[in-house]
């Protein structure tokens, strides 16, 4: 998924040269100047210097490409991500979170593809349930039940998700047209009839905005709830998971 510039000329191919990962590699390069939903077959055939047909031989349709494409995106995304540890869940779930939404924010094509995007291959999907597995195994040993470590990961996700999905979106609506705005920017707030609304955005809050400090305010309240669960005076290391205790107890 790494960019190339945009003055080199992919040199000319040889006939029976084309492979899968020539196409993906392509397809990537090729949505980074017009993007995902711009992606076509002849464009990518033009911009392999191939015809499109030898294309359609191993990408029978556009869904098949970004199926390939996106199970590419998800395994360095994946790869990329910081894993949550038990023995300090809360500093490394902050890491995660944070990572994932820096990932998204950063890399439209790969926001496209993972999270706007709503067919995703069986590949992807296990990829996803292993990621989102590791996640609540650590909780749980961290101190949480299984339904709340399950909970507070759902919960995490989707605030992630929904940040970059709002950013995506607005972004999308600015590329056409540069005047476009979003609900956040359209809120009137008169000190005379709404004074706490204007004593709270005159530094600087948005009301809904996918910014950096309602994500990290949401992201504490989600942590604290976890925290408030686990009662971690203690070192999680030292804790025992509420799990394994109820258990013992009913033995």
């Amino acid at each position: 998924m790494t960019k190339r510039s945009a003055a080199a000329k992919r040199p000319r191919r040889e006939r029976g040269s084309l492979n899968p990962e020539d196409i993906i590699e392509g397809a990537f390069e090729l949505a980074e100047q017009v993007s995902i939903d711009g992606l076509s077959m002849p464009l990518l055939g033009k911009h392999l210097d191939v015809g499109v047909t030898s294309i359609y031989w191993y990408f029978r349709k556009k869904d098949d490409l970004l199926n390939a494409m996106t199970d590419r995106a998800l395994s360095q995304y994946v790869f990329a991500t910081p894993f949550i540890e038990a023995r300090d869940w809360r500093e490394s779930l902050t890491n995660h979170a944070r990572t994932m939404r820096s990932a998204f924010l950063g890399n439209p094509i790969l926001c496209d593809l993972i999270l706007i995007r709503s067919a995703l291959s069986p590949h992807a999907a296990q990829l996803g349930a292993r990621q989102t597995e590791h996640a609540v195994a650590s909780l749980v040993e961290a101190g949480l039940s299984v339904d709340e470590a399950f909970d507070t990961y759902s919960a995490i996700s989707l605030h992630i998700r929904g940040s970059v999905v709002l950013q995506r979106l607005y972004d999308k609506n600015k590329e056409q047209d540069a005047q476009a705005g979003a609900y956040y920017d359209d809120i009137v707030v008169e000190p005379e009839t709404t004074p706490l609304l204007a004593e709270a955005m005159a530094k600087g809050r948005k009301s809904g905005a996918p910014d950096d400090h309602n994500f990290e305010y949401g992201l504490k309240c989600i942590l604290d709830h976890a925290s408030s669960l686990i009662g971690t005076q203690q070192p999680a290391a030292t804790s025992t998971p509420r799990r394994a205790s109820k258990a013992a107890a009913a033995g």
